[in-house]
């Protein structure tokens, strides 16, 4: 658990440590990616050219881009990502991984202000310059623990099975970097804090994919309060919600999945449903098996393979979800159903 990591003293912060709060990092970052998917899938296709679409995106592939700056950096000490495993793949609804905000419930569901709210608390800093609220155990502070981690043991660096990946068309700080040296690991920390959460004086993302571009928590509340979000004062620096109008985009209705999935949680399930649910769950079951056999690839190119089946992968899981995501449920409640994000073992 990520918050007894923060409180173990600070002399027990060693290799061990490292490699668990990484492994915890690692379910962290992927545990972004489900929820902002829904919210993106659910766009309908006449409004995917919106700003609101266009955010969203930028933001999932910033955090594919974590992904792999965090495998990276268990790697760099010797580590294993585990990601491929029933028992630490997160389940929907439920906590972030680690007790990261424990206050927090994170569901699957399409678009809306509450589950774009729910996106910003995810990405909530400990002093935003816009909607304060008291935060519990942050993902900044965590990565921040871990940067003084690293800085304390450099000695751990050995360059272990980096996997490299170019993703600069989705801004200067987006490409997953070999990591072999503490000035890596430091300016890879740097990225993620800073997109996720900008700095204490700005709302900006200082590794944009495009010039204004904000740090997700503030792009989250820009969508939230439907305006952008501008510096309304100079002396002292003041934002505010008081731009341009952001208009929500039309979306498919995708409900919220029950706990342990659609058929677990006591909704009927039709065999159509049930095959694109099994076909669904299979593909990104092997999607998370691609991941991890690229960082445990001895060879760079099989590793960049790996890496390019499990994006390709992604890419196909759209079309299926989008298929749920207009069928729907048997309740009369105007909602759809949609992806359940659950891991199967191979033949289960």
């Amino acid at each position: 658990m990520i918050v007894e990591l923060m409180e173990m003293p600070a002399e027990e912060h060693d290799e061990v440590w490292l490699k668990n709060a990484l492994q915890q990092a690692i379910m962290l970052e992927l545990a972004t990616l489900p929820p902002y998917l829904c919210g993106l899938w659910s766009i309908e296709d006449q409004d995917q050219g919106s700003d609101v679409f266009a955010t969203i995106q930028e933001v999932v592939f910033d955090e594919m881009s974590h992904l792999g700056l965090v495998c990276n950096m268990l790697t760099t000490i010797g580590g294993v990502p585990r990601i491929a495993d029933a028992s630490v793949v997160p389940k929907y609804p439920g906590p972030l991984p680690g007790g990261v905000r424990p206050e927090l419930t994170v569901c699957l569901a399409g678009l809306t202000r509450e589950t774009v709210d729910m996106f910003s608390q995810i990405e909530r800093p400990d002093a935003p310059v816009v909607d304060p609220e008291k935060v519990n155990t942050s993902i900044g502070d965590f990565y921040s623990e871990i940067l003084e981690v690293f800085r304390s043991h450099q000695g751990l660096i050995t360059g272990a099975r980096q996997v490299t990946r170019n993703m600069s068309s989705h801004g200067k700080g987006n490409d997953v970097v070999a990591l072999t040296s503490f000035d890596d690991v430091e300016a890879a920390v740097e990225i993620i804090k800073e997109q996720g959460e900008g700095t204490a004086a700005s709302p900006e993302n200082p590794f944009p994919g495009k010039p204004g571009e904000l740090a997700h928590f503030y792009s989250f509340r820009e969508i939230f309060h439907g305006r952008k979000l501008i510096q309304v004062s100079e002396d002292p620096r003041r934002f505010d919600f008081q731009g341009d109008e952001i208009p929500m985009p039309r979306t498919l209705p995708m409900g919220t999945v029950p706990g342990g999935g659609w058929a677990q949680g006591g909704v009927p399930v039709s065999a159509e449903v049930k095959e694109l649910l099994e076909t669904f769950n299979r593909s990104y079951s092997s999607l998370l098996r691609f991941l991890e056999g690229a960082w445990q690839a001895d060879q760079p190119n099989a590793a960049a393979t790996l890496l390019n089946k499990s994006v390709g992968q992604m890419f196909q899981l759209q079309g299926t979800a989008q298929q749920l995501m207009r069928i729907p449920l048997p309740d009369g409640s105007g909602k759809n159903y949609g992806p359940e994000f659950r891991y199967i073992e191979t033949g289960g």
